[in-house]
């Protein structure tokens, strides 16, 4: 070999290896794996009570709620007879988790110590995602064919709700405003509802570059939101295409627009690194990085076909993976750790 091409093969290789270890600080480091026992299915969404270090897991297909002690690395508690849960919640200052099922329509209330329940509160089909709305100190919970309820924490009175033009999947709360985004996607949209007057205020209409046909087969896609409020953004993931989506909240417009990992059910954004992160059923985490009013694709971690639903703990600084039982895995929170 010539020197002049030894030195441009180095050259090559060096470059190889700056990417590689870019990369690699750029990722999220596998910590630990609990694992979740004999359970079955789907699982949905997780919460956690901090105080407790407890991890709370929505065990869709089991019909249960796992209570995972972060401690220990193990299963406290299962609370089963639960019908398709999907969203859950704990709200510290009523010492209380909540969970919404699916299959009955129900409100579960249950003590944050011993986990008793507290009672149920009846909402309609299809009961989904939970916010706290820390602002006017209720339960907020997506349900039916198209509303939000409004849930006193304590009792869980219904104390009223909000109609929408489809079911709601994903929502996030303006903490500094009256705003509620709530993905729509039976519509395509994101629905814009003030919580104060208690209505839809406006309709963002997803850019159509999906494919019709099969969104009508296999149902819309644009599920996961997470909420950018310091700088005007709200992240959405559509999954027909696979793509980010970056809306401008004080504009009302659709200011950037990347391609991300498949089959995504949550987004999450780390404000420490202003980096964002998706959880993707194709066996994936996308990690992106904020750059002016748009973010790029760092790397991807891969994962377990399956496992979408995540829930990214900034005071922890830790990212929990839902794994469901599959050939090749056991049942588990696989546990991720971001670059210090």
């Amino acid at each position: 070999m010539l020197p002049t091409q030894s030195r441009l093969w180095g050259a090559v290789l060096l470059m190889v290896a700056l990417s590689a270890s870019a990369a690699a600080s750029a990722g999220l480091e596998l910590d630990a794996k609990i694992p979740l026992g004999d359970v079955r299915g789907r699982i949905d969404h997780l919460a956690i009570d901090l105080a407790r270090q407890r991890l709370f897991v929505a065990e869709l297909g089991n019909g249960s709620l796992g209570v995972v002690d972060l401690a220990r690395g193990a299963v406290l508690k299962r609370i089963g007879g639960l019908s398709e849960p999907q969203g859950v919640a704990y709200l510290a200052a009523a010492d209380t988790v909540y969970v919404a099922s699916g299959g009955d329509g129900s409100l579960r209330r249950f003590k944050g110590d011993d986990l008793a329940p507290l009672g149920v509160t009846k909402l309609g089909e299809d009961a989904d995602n939970i916010r706290i709305d820390a602002q006017g100190g209720r339960i907020v919970v997506g349900y039916g064919d198209g509303a939000l309820a409004l849930i006193e924490p304590g009792s869980g009175d219904l104390a009223g709700g909000i109609q929408l033009e489809g079911h709601p999947e994903s929502f996030q709360l303006e903490a500094g405003g009256s705003r509620i985004f709530v993905n729509v996607p039976t519509a395509r949209r994101i629905a814009v509802v003030d919580r104060d007057a208690r209505q839809q205020v406006a309709s963002w209409k997803l850019s159509g570059r999906g494919n019709a046909l099969k969104d009508l087969v296999e149902g819309q896609g644009n599920f996961p939101m997470a909420l950018d409020e310091a700088h005007g953004r709200l992240l959405v993931v559509d999954r027909n295409p696979p793509e980010l989506l970056v809306f401008d909240t004080a504009r009302n417009e659709l200011a950037a627009r990347l391609p991300t990992c498949g089959d995504a059910d949550d987004v999450f954004l780390d404000a420490k690194r202003e980096r964002v992160y998706v959880s993707c059923g194709e066996g994936f985490l996308a990690i992106l990085q904020r750059n002016g009013s748009t973010y790029e694709e760092l790397t991807r971690v891969p994962t377990v076909s399956g496992a979408r639903t995540a829930l990214f703990v900034p005071e922890l600084d830790r990212l929990f993976l839902a794994v469901r039982a599959s050939g090749a895995e056991p049942a588990a929170v696989w546990i991720f750790r971001p670059p210090s």
